[in-house]
């Protein structure tokens, strides 16, 4: 399999996975009182999920009173996508139209997946492959979620709310072959586990990337990668 094919692959896996996710979030925006195209509309231009079920949640708690709760909790949890959106533009390239294209699916399974490519190339092919297969498949299991969410029931019975979570373990899992990187994902699941229950949405996320980003900055736990040239010396002792 050539290594192009292996991103295409990769990329439809976690395409597959998110985009199941959808039909929760189109049941459980219609049962919140939305229209069936009012939630779809929320996937066409809104298209991240996290902040999609932290606007529904706050507005099935509260109502049109919480209407300005429900905005800010999912602009919180959107903020994560300004910092891919850093990370991503040197992958993307081109010049503005391109860029402004791409971040609407800049999101955080597109991003995953480029950067978990060594290739440049590579990488803009999991980046678009993942962005614009899940914005496709997330809006039709939205829609199906709207139209036949009665007939579903609770879609966490059919496991739904652990497919996103399986397939970024998926993505994350190959790479946590060093002590630092352990280090930075362990640090950052409890941090945000510890805050969920006392911050609003989107807090949480966000003190667990600042968290993510001490511990990787300073290196605690691993030595420094090292150069191009010795890690091609390694890999051909390796290989002897």
């Amino acid at each position: 399999m050539t290594a192009e094919r292996e991103v295409w692959r990769e990329a439809l896996g976690v395409v597959l996975a998110t985009s199941a996710y959808g039909v929760s979030f189109g049941a459980l925006a219609v049962a919140s009182g939305l229209d069936v195209w009012q939630t779809c509309v929320l996937s066409l231009l809104m298209f991240t999920g996290g902040s999609q079920f932290a606007f529904v949640g706050v507005f099935t708690a509260g109502g049109l009173s919480a209407l300005p709760s429900a905005v800010a909790s999912a602009a919180l949890l959107g903020v994560r996508n300004v910092a891919y959106g850093m990370r991503m533009s040197p992958i993307v390239g081109g010049g503005p139209v391109r860029k402004a294209a791409a971040a609407h699916f800049t999101i955080d399974e597109s991003t995953a997946v480029a950067i978990s490519q060594g290739d440049p190339r590579l990488r803009q092919v999991g980046f678009w492959v993942t962005g614009i297969g899940i914005f496709v498949g997330w809006n039709i299991t939205t829609l199906v979620g709207a139209l036949v969410g009665d007939v579903l029931g609770d879609p966490r019975t059919w496991g739904l709310d652990a497919a996103a979570a399986a397939a970024f373990l998926a993505l994350l899992w190959p790479r946590l072959r060093q002590r630092q990187a352990i280090a930075v994902g362990v640090a950052a699941a409890v941090v945000a586990a510890a805050f969920t229950p006392f911050l609003m949405p989107g807090l949480p996320v966000l003190v667990a990337a600042v968290v993510a980003i001490a511990v990787g900055w300073f290196n605690w736990l691993g030595g420094r990668e090292a150069p191009p040239d010795d890690r091609a010396r390694v890999g051909t002792e390796e290989a002897a």
